[in-house]
């Protein structure tokens, strides 16, 4: 726990300082370094600290740089007051540039993750499609698709059954959700965890199974792209059992 915690604190107060450092070592050279440049080397401070992607230390570093730009770069010197006009832009300026910095790579940390989980899929799908190409053993390719349907759609437990239909909500082929009849908005309310929910394994207009997904323990939210990659896995496995194979 100790371990864990103290890189979001080593973070937060490097956030704090490293602006005050920066400002006092810019300050023996305020006379030959005009403030507008000295504020884009503020930024750059902001940047590093915003790259570690935690939004709160990345704020605190626009904040303790337009203070500290302030207090030793901006006249009178040493006080928290600004007499020029300028002055006062550029802290403005600098202070939202820095909350705009973190806001942006943020959004490219998050961009980058989202991209790393699709070739996740891409992959899972890929690699059940060599499985069935290379003939596989039916409870291997089972085994393997079960195991990535949990992982793309955060839930508990995915097991293939050879029964079709009893009154359990279902996963489509579009990727929406129904329960007796009505769409569930699986983004805002989550699957079902007070039953299993049945994606039916089709292929070529006939129904082979199904997959039994339990979600119990906790809210699974998982996207329309999720829930797509999901009935392309279980379409995999519907390919498999079209034609003869071996079953272990």
């Amino acid at each position: 726990m100790r371990t864990t915690t103290r890189g979001p604190a080593l973070v937060l107060w490097a956030a704090l300082v490293v602006p005050l450092v920066a400002c006092a070592v810019l300050a023996a050279f305020r006379e030959s370094v005009a403030n507008t440049n000295a504020a884009l080397g503020l930024v750059l401070v902001v940047v590093a600290v915003a790259a570690t992607g935690r939004r709160t230390a990345g704020v605190l570093a626009a904040l303790s740089c337009g203070v500290w730009f302030d207090f030793f770069l901006t006249e009178p010197y040493q006080r928290l007051t600004i007499d020029d006009p300028a002055d006062v832009e550029t802290a403005v300026l600098l202070l939202l540039v820095g909350v705009a910095v973190t806001e942006i790579a943020l959004w490219g940390r998050r961009q980058q993750a989202s991209a790393s989980e699709r070739e996740g899929y891409l992959t899972g799908i890929v690699t059940a499609s060599r499985t069935v190409a290379d003939g596989a053993p039916t409870d291997t390719l089972v085994d393997h698709v079960s195991r990535e349907i949990v992982a793309v759609l955060g839930i508990d437990d995915c097991r293939f059954d050879r029964g079709t239909g009893s009154g359990l909500p279902r996963l489509h082929g579009d990727g929406s959700v129904t329960r007796h009849g009505h769409e569930i908005d699986v983004e805002r309310d989550g699957l079902p965890v007070d039953d299993r929910i049945e994606l039916l394994v089709e292929h070529g207009g006939a129904v082979h199974g199904r997959f039994l997904l339990t979600a119990s323990t906790r809210v699974s939210k998982p996207d329309l792209d999720r829930r797509l990659v999901a009935v392309t896995l279980a379409g995999q496995v519907g390919a498999a059992l079209t034609g003869p194979r071996p079953a272990g």
